[in-house]
């Protein structure tokens, strides 16, 4: 997957497209990986950007595991850990050198159910080169310099003006509107949806990408001043410079304001500080929006909640919240799914937000360094969801209920190749994952394998064999029938008798006709 000099179109060009399926306004992480999910699914997505370039600068720098697991099914995991690697040890300075040390992220070793267990450290420039490299090889694109000047919605769609670098406006229709254009979204206040939060104590820090001589690459280095303030130092992964945050009563982000802060309140001096080459200024804040959906806008991202970086929770959130949207769009777009399944992104993905903007809140006034497991997204679920029917009784402590995570196992295909459940999952449609003997009806399930797909483990005539037991370990030794949606929830777990009816009533609900609709 080629990363660099990835050159898209500036600004609005004359074959833009009159129609899409879905307008996406905002190149960040969020509308780049809902624009692969969407192209994969075959539908039109435009995604474009007010700038003239993908943002700049390393960002929030933490995939967590949950995302590490999104990333596999995208088809961009081995691109990611090629230009990511884990956070270092924090060294914390005193009196001209490292003092005394200290493990800030929690290592965590993968186990069957969980393969990706680690906070793994990407510069968020580079999640942007590797979505974008991908989005091209599913033959989407981005349209830098062109920006959403204006926008109205009907019952059949959402007409937006487009601005390109060159002056000129121009009109497409999309079915839908999704705005992932950040914390200041204009698309948000142009709906008048409101956001509220918690307060975050105030200040300001300065967060700078920077090229240091003679400072070693094994440390996070953090030097505290007497004021209490902090600046801190990090070796990015797959690259030669470092990420600076500086806890600062300067609100200069010039390359001038950022070498004197940093020899003023280090132990380095000015000259080894080479380059800067990017830097902005950080205010806190929080604020989660009213509503994350008006008619056929969405919001996703930075445009329905912002966070604290405290805990590394705001990018993971929000790629999740593509990930959550994108094949709810493409089975109403594709499938003639009742529009009520778009209702749920919001029953879903807000109370997710409200909860992780808690926990960054806490950690922010708090000021603790330790980051756990807890930060890892993987115990997040939608038991409550409209979506989620849980059938079994008495269901063992530890198994997946409806609504969880559907956990990875080991295990083999029926001619004894190693293979893992998420091979079996990863891909747009939805699983039937049966285990054991069971009485279901396959002559009733849509036969497309684009939507759903039966993988049958045990029983009379398995598709993959659970050799070592893990798939046991993972889901309990009760037969049943599992039904996971394309984002690897389970939407639907049932006895193993009687579980036709079942299975066709959860489907119902996000499939509507199971005709596929022309793509393109």
């Amino acid at each position: 997957m080629e990363l660099n000099n990835v050159k898209e179109p500036a600004g609005v060009t004359g074959d833009l497209p009159t129609t899409v399926d879905v307008l996406i306004s905002g190149a960040g992480p969020t509308g780049l990986a809902l624009a692969i999910d969407l192209t994969r699914r075959g539908l039109r997505a435009l995604l474009i950007e007010r700038q003239d370039r993908l943002s700049p600068g390393a960002r929030g720098t933490g995939a967590q595991p949950r995302t590490l697991e999104v990333y596999d099914d995208l088809g961009v995991l081995d691109a990611i850990r090629a230009v990511g690697g884990l956070y270092p040890t924090v060294g914390f300075w005193e009196d001209g050198k490292i003092a005394r040390t200290a493990e800030m992220i929690e290592r965590v070793a993968p186990t069957p159910a969980r393969p990706y267990t680690n906070t793994l450290m990407v510069p968020q420039f580079r999640t942007q080169e590797v979505l974008q490299a991908r989005l091209r090889e599913l033959g989407g694109t981005v349209l830098l310099g062109t920006e959403l000047t204006a926008f109205t919605q009907d019952a059949e769609g959402v007409t937006a003006t487009l601005r390109g670098s060159d002056g000129v406006q121009r009109s497409v229709r999309a079915a839908y509107l999704v705005a992932a254009d950040g914390g200041r979204s204009t698309v948000r206040r142009a709906l008048g949806i409101g956001m509220s939060g918690p307060s975050l104590p105030p200040g300001a820090a300065v967060l700078a990408d920077v090229r240091v001589d003679g400072l070693d690459r094994d440390h996070w280095h953090r030097w505290v001043r007497p004021d209490h303030r902090f600046v801190a130092l990090l070796p990015l992964a797959g690259t030669d410079y470092f990420q600076t945050m500086m806890m600062t009563h300067s609100t200069d982000t010039s390359p001038e304001a950022v070498r004197a802060e940093l020899a003023a309140h280090t132990d380095l001096d000015a000259g080894q500080i080479r380059e800067v080459l990017w830097s902005s200024l950080y205010r806190p804040k929080a604020g989660l929006a009213d509503a994350y959906r008006d008619g056929r806008v969405f919001l996703a991202g930075d445009a329905a909640h912002i966070h604290s970086p405290a805990g590394g929770q705001g990018l993971n959130t929000s790629v999740q919240d593509a990930y959550n949207l994108g094949w709810k769009l493409g089975q109403v777009l594709r499938y003639g799914a009742p529009d009520t399944l778009l209702d749920s992104y919001e029953a879903e993905r807000r109370p997710i937000a409200e909860g992780i903007l808690d926990t960054s809140t806490r950690l922010h006034r708090s000021g603790s360094l330790r980051r756990g497991r807890e930060l890892h997204q993987l115990g997040i679920g939608y038991p409550d969801s409209p979506l989620t029917r849980e059938l079994r009784t008495d269901v063992p402590e530890g198994v997946p209920r409806a609504g969880d995570r559907a956990p990875d196992a080991p295990c083999t295909t029926a001619d004894g190749t190693p293979t893992r459940l998420f091979d079996a999952f990863r891909g747009p449609h939805f699983t039937l994952l049966t285990l054991g003997a069971t009485d279901l009806d396959t002559s009733t399930l849509p036969a497309d394998p684009a939507l759903l797909r039966l993988v049958r483990v045990g029983g009379p005539d398995p598709d993959l064999v659970d050799t070592d037991g893990h798939v046991r370990d993972a889901y309990g030794s009760d037969p049943a029938v599992l039904l996971i949606r394309p984002d690897g929830y389970l939407a639907l777990a049932a006895p193993a008798e009687d579980a036709t009816a079942q299975v066709a009533a959860a489907l119902a609900a996000c499939v509507g006709t199971a005709v596929p609709q022309p793509a393109g």
